[in-house]
């Protein structure tokens, strides 16, 4: 992708916006700009408390899906941008795509047994803090599978820190719990003095 020929975000400043605790949004898809947002009370997923339901653990195991990492990124940040109102622009999209070159922003993707992408989450990492942005599915619990993946991921590489922004009734099913902004900016602190690299499981 040429991103010189494109309005984008540039990396330095998206690192310097998530090393501070905050993150940007646009109005909707066709927004040309951003804005940056925080949360007076923050949302995170201990990873000791990350769960999923018995329906999710079943797909799981029936192996319904294949897991992808970082194969298909743009394609999930457009598929999670393709919903009536989104704050997903194709300013971020092409932003987020040179960031995703450059090692910082991931994808988790779910493949069904034609090979199509059914769903899936991406979101950005610094240090040993994962900063959740948006998933999606097509197929059943495509989303929540992927979750649960991504989870074992950020385990199993040593990160301590994921970042849901905000706390919702749909995200407490999978564990999220609302901390304070000042507990949040601890957590950070000490996540970006760890390092952890976002990579696929053996």
């Amino acid at each position: 992708m040429n991103h010189r020929s494109k309005k984008i975000i540039p990396p330095e400043v998206l690192i310097s916006g998530y090393s501070r605790g905050i993150f940007p949004m646009s109005e909707s898809r066709d927004d040309t700009s951003c804005q940056w947002y925080s949360a007076r009370r923050r949302g995170v997923i201990p990873m000791d408390r990350f769960k999923v339901s018995d329906n999710v653990m079943r797909l799981i195991r029936g192996e319904r899906y294949q897991v992808q990492v970082d194969q298909r990124f743009r394609e999930v940040m457009e598929a999670c941008a393709d919903r009536p109102t989104t704050w997903i622009s194709s300013l971020l999209i092409d932003s987020y795509e040179l960031f995703h070159e450059m090692g910082y922003a991931h994808s988790v993707e779910m493949i069904d047994r034609e090979g199509g992408l059914t769903g899936g989450l991406y979101g950005v990492s610094l240090g040993s803090a994962f900063f959740g942005e948006s998933m999606f599915r097509r197929g059943k619990e495509a989303d929540k599978v992927a979750l649960w993946h991504c989870h074992r991921i950020l385990v199993e590489n040593g990160f301590t820190l994921w970042d849901t922004q905000y706390y919702t009734d749909h995200l407490s099913q999978f564990g999220c719990v609302e901390i304070s902004a000042e507990e949040y900016r601890e957590r950070l602190e000490a996540a970006l003095r760890k390092e952890a690299i976002f990579k696929p499981l053996d």
